[in-house]
């Protein structure tokens, strides 16, 4: 399998560790895979995008300009900010709500993420948009959206891994506390993701 994905999202929302499983479970499954993160001020709310290249065709960590067959956003102005990235026909799958950034509080520019979404569904971009309040209701916090993206990005097909290789590596990579919660996150999105395909 030959696939690019690139994981966007602002610090703090678990853009690494999804980009971690991911590339783990990849490689489960047999695949070369390289892997980046480039983190900035992440800390501070900054901006946080993994790239994973999957396949014999990739010879570098960093995906090139138009080549990315997936983009998944934590945050709809990170997607807008990545498009670069997408190539013609790839798919996008966002979070619709919006984390503010710092001088968002001061300046007040009504930024809600809304302007972002309507962009990327007026592009024709095959879009998937995600609501985390309520896709992670269940789940009582939405720091588990990250697991959930994953459980939405493996049953539409965009990811292009098997349910059974992330559930292993869920099982595996995270801590023993958190398996069942996050396991649980997985398949509230896997669900969803089959609703999105009908």
């Amino acid at each position: 399998m030959d696939k690019n994905i690139l994981i966007c999202g602002v610090g703090g929302q678990g853009t690494v560790l999804a980009s971690k499983l991911t590339a783990s479970a990849a490689m489960l499954e047999g695949n070369t895979v390289h892997s980046a993160e480039t983190i900035g001020m992440a800390q501070r709310g900054g901006s946080v995008t993994s790239h994973i290249r999957i396949g014999d065709k990739a010879f570098s960590p960093l995906i090139p300009d138009g080549l990315a067959d997936l983009i998944m956003a934590f945050e709809p102005a990170e997607a807008v900010r990545n498009l670069k990235y997408l190539k013609k026909g790839g798919t996008v799958i966002v979070n619709k709500k919006a984390v503010k950034p710092v001088t968002e509080s001061l300046l007040d520019t009504g930024y809600d993420g809304s302007k972002m979404i309507a962009f990327l569904q007026d592009s024709k971009i095959k879009t998937y948009v995600l609501d985390a309040d309520e896709l992670c209701a269940s789940l009582g916090s939405v720091k588990f959206f990250n697991i959930a993206l994953l459980g939405v990005a493996v049953a539409t097909g965009a990811l292009g891994l098997k349910k059974e290789s992330l559930e292993n590596e869920i099982k595996t990579k995270v801590k023993e506390k958190f398996i069942s919660i996050n396991l649980k996150a997985f398949e509230t999105g896997y669900k969803l993701g089959k609703e999105l395909c009908f």
